[in-house]
């Protein structure tokens, strides 16, 4: 039996060598050029003295959205999840710090952020496309009434009951287009295969499912991780980049 497949790097003269399969090779210099990029964009970078006395870095390429004596609340880019998330720091016994960036540097740090996630192109009921970045479904109560469920996670993938009764929770980065029409879903798959069915709800609450993601007109101070939202028995396509 083998083992789980690792990745190695290697500094040498030559510079950055990374070693293991090709789809982990291509995760890791994808975030490392996401990580090179953000100093030269900077953002807002968050520090936290810790039981040493020492100032360490918390997060950087980060932009921060609020701030009180009991938190610190910030939006960054989650790579592991592909999109944009809010993290709220309790600042406990250690205390933060925030070197805060200038207005350029948040737009800059957000088309770092557009480069990585998913990109979609949603075109709605009347016909009206939208071009979406950093993608993602998330599920909220009814009617848009109320805020959404908290307890349902956001996802970047389509779970989908199919029409022969089986299950399949299929990732946004194996779908070429998502069809849409009433309840019923038509998935055209990257390899060619199609799948058809209807969305299967990750909760026995009312619940409607929302696309969501940020559009070229995304403000880098807004407290929201989106710009765009749309349920989507209101999409008639997305076709994915």
């Amino acid at each position: 039996m083998h083992g789980p497949r690792r990745a190695i790097i290697v500094l040498s003269r030559r510079g950055l060598i990374v070693c293991g399969s090709p789809k982990v090779r291509i995760t890791l210099l994808s975030l490392a050029l996401l990580v090179s990029m953000v100093p030269s964009s900077r953002a807002d970078t968050i520090y936290q003295m810790n039981a040493q006395g020492r100032q360490v870095v918390v997060q950087s390429g980060a932009i921060v959205v609020s701030e009180d004596s009991s938190f610190l609340v910030y939006k960054h880019f989650e790579q592991k999840d592909r999109r944009v998330e809010i993290v709220r720091l309790n600042k406990g016994s250690l205390p933060y710090s925030v070197e805060t960036a200038k207005p350029d540097a948040r737009r800059q740090i957000v088309e770092v952020w557009k480069r990585f996630g998913f990109k979609a192109t949603v075109t709605d009921l009347a016909g009206k496309a939208t071009l979406v970045f950093d993608a993602y479904l998330d599920f909220y109560p009814p009617g848009g009434r109320g805020s959404l469920l908290e307890s349902v996670p956001p996802t970047t993938s389509f779970t989908v009951l199919l029409d022969n009764g089986s299950a399949d929770d299929v990732d946004i980065s194996k779908i070429d287009r998502v069809q849409i029409q009433g309840d019923r879903l038509k998935l055209n798959l990257r390899d060619g295969q199609i799948e058809e069915g209807k969305f299967l709800m990750p909760t026995t609450q009312p619940v409607e499912v929302r696309f969501l993601g940020i559009t070229d007109q995304y403000n880098p101070a807004s407290r929201q991780v989106f710009d765009f939202s749309l349920p989507i028995a209101k999409i008639k396509e997305i076709s994915f980049d």
